[in-house]
């Protein structure tokens, strides 16, 4: 697809957890990487990160990091994203669908309604912003051909979170199925990306907190950057169009394409425990 070099990629959610990683990853091929989150400044989260902080990581490690301040749930900051990505560049090669709302009633346990209404923000900013960042993006995509990963997890199969999440979950895999129809013609690929436990400012703080609960899924978690080093290895693939429109398990695609973790390991598959990615059917009704 000509996705090796020079490339130019937006990260959406970048500023912290697995955008970050991402990005990191493919300025560290020496793309040109957009990053959007809604953090200015160190404090204003409750996480440290920030989009400038990516960005400037991503310099450091021989790309070009652009921070972005992005709402991604203010479809006019998102049209304006993508017009500055045609300003700068003209085209656009990797979008990665990754911002996420992540409220604290996340991973409580307990039925739904005894959570927090604000769960289906989810919706917004996870599946409706997915389709939106999509929507500005295809005239940027289609001139020269290009790669939409959307980052999804095992909850789209199981039950994981409860029903929002696992609903959003389930939507964005869809998503990405039909929209690879759409954009076929035009040589852009689109795909879901099954991450596993991630090592996040989250997560290790969650893992520090109780160690001894937690550590045997501290010790299979997946580094963030890894599915940044996945990505990177589809944009190079010369067979990509031939898994547009999948459900990918991101261990499973790492030793198909022999990509490794940071650490040298390669992490390991959920399937047997968590299920298989959907298939659908080829039908096409217009």
């Amino acid at each position: 697809m000509g996705l090796t070099e020079d490339r130019v990629a937006v990260v959406t959610g970048a500023s912290r957890g697995a955008g970050k990683g991402i990005a990191l990853a493919l300025g560290e091929t020496g793309a040109t990487v957009y990053v959007t989150g809604r953090t200015r400044a160190a404090g204003e989260a409750d996480l440290p990160g920030t989009v400038h902080e990516t960005a400037a990581e991503i310099d450091k490690r021989g790309g070009t990091g652009i921070p972005v301040i992005c709402d991604h749930s203010r479809d006019e900051q998102v049209e304006a994203l993508f017009a500055q990505v045609e300003r700068e560049h003209g085209a656009l090669d990797v979008l990665v669908n990754n911002a996420f709302t992540i409220h604290p009633d996340l991973s409580r346990k307990g039925p739904f309604w005894e959570k927090s209404l604000a769960l289906q923000d989810m919706f917004d900013v996870g599946l409706r912003s997915a389709y939106v960042a999509s929507y500005y993006a295809a005239p940027l995509l289609i001139r020269n051909g290009g790669l939409i990963v959307n980052t999804s997890s095992f909850g789209g199969r199981c039950y994981m979170h409860g029903p929002a999440y696992g609903a959003g979950k389930a939507a964005v895999d869809k998503m990405a199925h039909d929209m690879a129809v759409d954009f076929r013609p035009y040589n852009v690929a689109v795909v879901s990306i099954w991450m596993g436990l991630l090592k996040t400012e989250r997560t290790e703080a969650l893992f520090k907190g109780a160690p001894d609960r937690y550590a045997s899924f501290a010790a299979n978690a997946e580094s963030p950057e890894f599915t940044g080093r996945l990505i990177d290895a589809l944009a190079r693939d010369p067979n990509l169009m031939d898994r547009s429109g999948q459900v990918l398990i991101g261990a499973e695609l790492g030793e198909e394409l022999g990509v490794l973790d940071i650490d040298g390991t390669r992490p390991h598959s959920h399937r047997e425990t968590l299920g298989p990615p959907p298939t659908y059917n080829k039908a096409i009704v217009q």
